[in-house]
């Protein structure tokens, strides 16, 4: 399982097709099924440039998604629920979960992310890098901002309808207020170690236990960029692994890989059909089976069942 990638927009830029296996981007459903992964979160990243019509571009995402679902039903289907993916699983199809990068979709209104539950989205990374009507973003960190008074209205309406809330991009302020505002465990969709690689982008220590003991997960995210300096290998991936392990248990890893968002790959998982490098890695490594498993979804899993 995958908890984030930006490939509908991939799509859009690259005259992709996502049921056509193609040597561009990181992922199709063909090479999907290539790499093991049957669960898969779509994003629809709403780019700053579309700041002013971002519920109008989040629509026309929605569409790029749905059209998809419909071309390729032998392939995959939309998944709102865990029986939704157990169902979609044992048909040996891919489960698509729709999800929104970016809360100023939300164009300040709750009204909009109630229809937005009923279009069938479910999840929300609350920001972007910048500031929105919710909270601010990791570029905004000097100015100390969190949640706004929306944005805690967000968490908790977003509570109540059962949508993942998914505080990767956030500031560490805003981080710190959706905890306390949160009734249910949370998700970091792609964020890694900020102890092993000093950026903003990533979780420090005390986030990091802290997400784990409020029973989130974090996907680990194949950037290089939010891996480390010169030289990131999967090796580097397996160290923010095992370096999260050991803060707070197996329980809150799993994968975010970011495909066809990030502008780069480490050379071992140039796209998602390497993926089970990464299963391979992670027993060399020392996690049992039965870890492995967790962080290759269970955990992930776990928290959908908790939560939509």
């Amino acid at each position: 399982m995958d908890a984030h990638c930006d490939t509908l927009t991939a799509l859009e830029r690259e005259g992709r097709r996502l049921g056509r296996m193609s040597p561009r981007g990181h992922l199709d459903l063909p090479r999907l099924t290539q790499g093991g992964v049957n669960i898969q979160f779509f994003a629809a990243f709403i780019s700053p440039k579309y700041r002013d019509n971002s519920l109008a571009r989040a629509m026309e995402i929605f569409d790029i998604f749905y059209r998809e679902m419909t071309e390729n039903f032998s392939l995959a289907e939309p998944a709102y629920n865990s029986s939704d993916i157990n169902r979609i699983l044992s048909l040996k199809k891919v489960a698509a979960l729709l999800t929104v990068e970016g809360g100023e979709a939300l164009a300040g209104r709750l009204e909009v992310l109630r229809m937005f539950h009923r279009l069938g989205v479910r999840g929300l990374t609350l920001t972007w890098n910048g500031r929105n009507e919710l909270a601010d973003g990791v570029s905004e960190a000097g100015t100390g901002g969190g949640l706004s008074s929306f944005g805690v209205a967000v968490v908790r309406e977003m509570n109540r309808l059962g949508m993942l809330i998914d505080v990767s991009h956030i500031s560490e302020k805003g981080f710190w207020d959706v905890l306390r505002e949160t009734a249910k465990p949370v998700i970091a969709s792609h964020s890694n170690c900020r102890s092993l690689c000093d950026h903003p982008r990533n979780l420090k220590d005390d986030q990091i236990k802290e997400l784990a003991a409020c029973e989130g997960v974090m996907g680990l995210c194949f950037y290089p960029v939010f891996l480390g300096n010169d030289g990131v290998s999967l090796e580097t991936l397996l160290d923010h692994a095992a370096h999260i392990a050991y803060l707070a248990g197996v329980d809150c890893i799993g994968l975010g890989s970011d495909f066809d968002g990030a502008e780069s790959c480490i050379p071992e998982l140039p796209d998602v059909t390497r993926l089970p490098l990464v299963t391979e890695g992670l027993l060399k490594k020392g996690f049992s089976v039965g870890e492995v498993k967790k962080i290759l979804g269970g955990n992930f899993l776990r928290v959908m069942e908790q939560v939509l």
